[in-house]
């Protein structure tokens, strides 16, 4: 009999953590990315990278859909056993990199959003199916629905991918942030849905609201007390 068992928690936890993360202008989604506390590289599809200034972090930029996928070549190579962490910064740019070129290559404006809602869906599970931590960066878009509630949610090219990106994922975070009297900000992740944001925790390990650290949230996923690295 060649079927083996595993457990539920060994199964969950082998591939690594997976999370989006959605959040305005200038929120900190980038800055997430210095926050893993173990071997980190970024795909940068964004001129965005100052806020990293004083850290150290591998970068592959992407301007392209090809240079997308040569990155994810490379990773799922040898030569990516070095990295623990990769980090998407942002795929709502990837997907607009995506329909640019669709856009310039048809007369048929449904069929480019068909073309790209097709192709970022495989490129995304083939990152996200990749046997490391991968976090996932994303705009916000509100939408106002026929009563007049305003929800937030991932920004994508196209209602369709838009509506389907979420369902990827375990971990969806609202990346929230409020300013006291003297606009002094205060971050969080929201990691559960309310009336106005998607967001959702699968791994029921974490509170409505956590601090914006990788780390640390992975380490509570995991139930340690310190981080661990997926690829040892």
């Amino acid at each position: 009999m060649s079927i083996q068992f595993t457990s539920t928690k060994e199964a969950a936890l082998s591939q690594g953590i997976k999370v989006l993360v959605h959040g305005p202008a200038g929120s900190g989604k980038t800055v997430l990315c210095s926050t893993t506390g173990e071997p980190t590289v970024i795909i940068s599809a964004e001129a965005g990278l100052m806020s990293l200034r004083h850290t150290d972090i591998p970068v592959l930029t992407v301007n392209s859909i090809k240079d997308v996928q040569d990155a994810y070549t490379m990773l799922s190579s040898k030569e990516g056993d070095a990295f623990s962490w990769v980090c998407l910064d942002s795929i709502s740019e990837i997907a607009e990199q995506v329909l640019s070129y669709e856009m310039k290559n048809t007369k048929d404006p449904r069929a480019a959003y068909g073309a790209l809602s097709s192709q970022m869906m495989d490129l995304l599970r083939a990152f996200r199916d990749l046997p490391k931590n991968i976090y996932m960066s994303a705009k916000q878009r509100r939408i106002e629905d026929d009563d007049g509630r305003t929800m937030y949610g991932p920004m994508m090219p196209g209602q369709q991918l838009a509506q389907q990106i979420p369902y990827l994922f375990d971990l969806v975070f609202a990346l929230r942030v409020e300013k006291d009297n003297e606009g002094n900000p205060t971050r969080w992740l929201q990691t559960s849905a309310d009336i106005k944001h998607t967001a959702k925790d699968r791994s029921g390990a974490l509170d409505m609201f956590e601090q914006p650290d990788l780390s640390t949230i992975a380490a509570k996923i995991r139930g340690d007390n310190q981080p661990k690295a997926v690829n040892q």
